[in-house]
């Protein structure tokens, strides 16, 4: 009765939680948010800048540029048409002042600055106010018309950003239930472990809207779409692991339920551990000063642990309840043994052991010649070139910084205390590389300033501008900001957060790598492999970004996400070796044979996990915005150098070469460890040398 009425009862259960996150997984949209607060720095000037403006009457400004071009130069009729456009969008669209055209010397480009509070703070009020202004301005006879600026840039983002979900999310289902076909040679198995997959993923955005609302955890485009990722490919490992050990269980137990009962036994505590591991190194990233970074933190955990959690209950359920049939036609037989036969990673396993100072030696040489391709990554990301596309925004800055080399299109804001506005006025117009500088709205005791540069926007001499202006209204307690001043806050920020958090990450991780394998030797050889990994992944990005993607920019956050996302999976598999490993030591093997056992039982399981994780974030490399591609290649690249590099050949080769001494200072490093050779099966299936 027992073995019937668990697998129902957590099936009612699930139903019950699904009927009680349902709502909430329904407002998520309601809370995600792609403004340029929900990406700064939380300390930074421009954060501070942004938040102020936004209490200045009539709230936040969105500023736009209005671009006319024809080649050869605009006709009078150009410039007439240009003028009733802008006419009419200040009289639809209410404009904080009457646009005044700025001709460049070439006579081929017309510039209308356009500035309003309208739209406040609402993000779709803002799309909207871009929209119909687009809309308005028109190509006409021959010449183009294209709109930019700061709020063009970010609408162009947050529409990129908002048609996300739906491609992603059917994209990563497709790959997924790919490759697990591929995997189980089964018509019905695969179906399983991707819906229960879909059930943590609906559960993940629930708990997702609870923790903007309990703690007010910052939820954008990215943060979310990588939070999908998370419970895919961290779920479906999970799934394979569980569903790999349930396979073998089942031909020595007749019943399913008790199969399970021992597959959970076996797997279970590796699959917390590794699970425990992504989560902790994932919420490291709480101690990051870049609201992105710190948000996404909480979220991607959130996937993580959803994941597990329906992994460990959901899917055992459902298993038993379907029997041994939802393995056909491969359905494992009680008491039948599987066909012995010559293994991939048996064969691996085997030459690593023979050599294995060798093997890490030419493994140690090909990680760090990948490595050293990090040197050639592109210099940092400028707002304009964050598009795999070039959207309408973009081509207007292009054309803006062509047309106009002698002055800047995107105004620096200065936020100066009301009673020292004056002061800071005159600061702004005495700094050098000023063009110039006018006092615009105040309110609240504060007043806004307006400062032109003479330097083409994120440039090496604006750059200096933006230091130069900061330096000099230090002690006025003003704030400089604007879309040049973010993307330096946002550059020095990350800095910052890489050496704060990165020493986090890898405590966090070696103590529970500590704590699991009672070992200190075989954490630090793990977390060493994964760090090499990360550089290697890097590397080969650094190689392929500009010469074969085309990309002018690095992201300056895909240092540390990367590696708080590699170290934190690329240990996941290393738990499932290692972890087996430790059971055949304690079985009584030794060490060097314990290793190649461990590869030989795992390693499929790992290799197909490991695949599945790598393309779910090559996902992300089809997505229009560069920071996404970046991040999935590098995680996926770096998922497939630690699934067939790093755990079939270096972490095996250095297990067998150190032998007992992998465990010190843990009591099966005291125990006596012959050389001893592979198994006889093992000696047989391995090929010659």
């Amino acid at each position: 009765m027992r073995r019937i009425a668990v697998p129902w009862g957590v099936l009612a259960l699930w139903i019950a939680v699904l009927a009680l996150a349902g709502p909430f997984a329904g407002k998520l949209g309601d809370v995600q948010h792609d403004r340029a607060v929900d990406y700064l720095p939380a300390s930074a000037d421009s954060t501070q800048v942004a938040k102020i403006q936004e209490r200045l009457p009539g709230g936040e400004t969105t500023e736009l540029v209005l671009v006319y071009h024809r080649d050869g130069g605009l006709t009078a009729a150009d410039r007439e048409t240009a003028a009733r456009q802008v006419a009419e969008v200040d009289r639809e669209l209410d404009l904080m002042k009457a646009p005044e055209g700025v001709p460049s010397k070439s006579g081929d480009t017309l510039m209308y600055p356009v500035a309003s509070t309208g739209p406040g703070t609402d993000e779709k009020a803002r799309d909207a106010f871009v929209n119909d202004v687009r809309d308005i301005a028109h190509d006409t006879a021959g010449m183009g018309v294209d709109v930019g600026g700061p709020g063009a840039l970010a609408t162009d983002a947050s529409e990129v950003y908002q048609s996300l979900d739906g491609p992603l999310l059917y994209t990563t289902v497709a790959v997924v239930a790919l490759l697990l076909i591929l995997i189980y040679r089964s018509p019905f198995l695969w179906l399983v472990p991707l819906a229960v997959a879909g059930v943590a993923d609906f559960l993940s955005m629930g708990v997702a809207y609870g923790l903007n609302q309990a703690f007010g955890t910052t939820i954008s485009g990215q943060s979310q779409g990588v939070m999908t990722i998370l419970v895919f490919g961290a779920g479906t490992d999970y799934a394979l692991l569980i569903v790999s050990r349930y396979r073998e269980e089942l031909r020595r137990f007749e019943r399913p339920y008790e199969a399970m009962r021992a597959a959970l036994r076996g797997c279970g505590p590796a699959v917390l551990a590794s699970s425990a591991t992504v989560a902790a190194g994932l919420l490291c990233l709480l101690a990051a000063d870049l609201n992105s970074s710190r948000g996404m933190g909480p979220l991607g955990a959130d996937g993580v642990l959803c994941a597990l959690v329906a992994m460990l209950t959901l899917l055992p359920a459902v298993l038993v309840l379907l029997g041994r049939r939802v393995f056909w036609p491969l359905v494992p037989a009680f008491g039948s043994r599987p066909k012995e036969r010559r293994s991939l990673f048996t064969a691996m396993g085997s030459s690593a052991g023979r050599r294995p100072r060798a093997v890490l030696g030419v493994g140690a040489v090909l990680l760090g010649a990948r490595a050293l391709g990090s040197f050639a990554l592109p210099g940092s990301l400028e707002q304009e070139d964050s598009f795999t596309d070039r959207p309408d925004s973009v081509v207007a800055m292009r054309t803006l910084a062509d047309a106009y080399p002698e002055s800047s299109s995107q105004p620096i804001t200065v936020i100066a205390p009301t009673g020292k506005a004056g002061e800071a006025l005159a600061t702004a117009r005495a700094t050098d590389g000023v063009s110039r500088a006018n006092s615009g709205r105040s309110g609240g005791g504060w007043t806004e300033i307006d400062v032109v540069a003479k330097a083409a926007p994120q440039t090496p001499a604006e750059t200096a501008t933006l230091e130069a202006l900061r330096e000099g209204l230090d002690g006025q307690g003003a704030y400089v900001g604007g879309p040049s001043a973010e993307q330096l806050d946002l550059k020095d920020t990350n800095a910052r957060d890489r050496l704060v958090v990165v020493p986090i990450v890898l405590a966090a991780v070696l103590l529970i790598l500590v704590v699991l394998l009672r070992s200190l030797v075989a954490p630090l050889l793990l977390l060493t492999a994964v760090v090499a990994v990360w550089g290697a992944a890097l590397g080969i990005g650094g190689l392929v970004f500009g010469p074969l993607f085309g990309f002018d920019g690095t992201d300056p956050g895909l240092g540390l996400l990367s590696f708080v996302f590699l170290v934190a999976l690329g240990v996941d598999y290393g738990i499932f070796l290692m972890h087996r490993m430790r059971e055949e030591v304690l079985g009584g093997a030794p060490t060097g044979a314990a290793a190649l056992t461990a590869l030989r039982t795992t390693g499929a399981v790992i290799a197909s996990a490991g695949l599945v994780l790598a393309a779910t974030f090559s996902v992300l490399t089809s997505m229009p915005m560069v920071q996404l591609v970046e991040l999935g290649f590098v995680i996926a690249v770096g998922v497939l150098l630690d699934t067939f590099l790093v755990r079939t050949y270096l972490v095996t080769s250095a297990s067998y070469a150190l032998g007992r001494k992998v465990w010190w200072p843990g009591p099966l490093s005291r125990a006596r460890d012959e050389a001893a050779p592979p198994p006889a099966q093992e000696r047989e299936l391995a090929p010659t040398p």
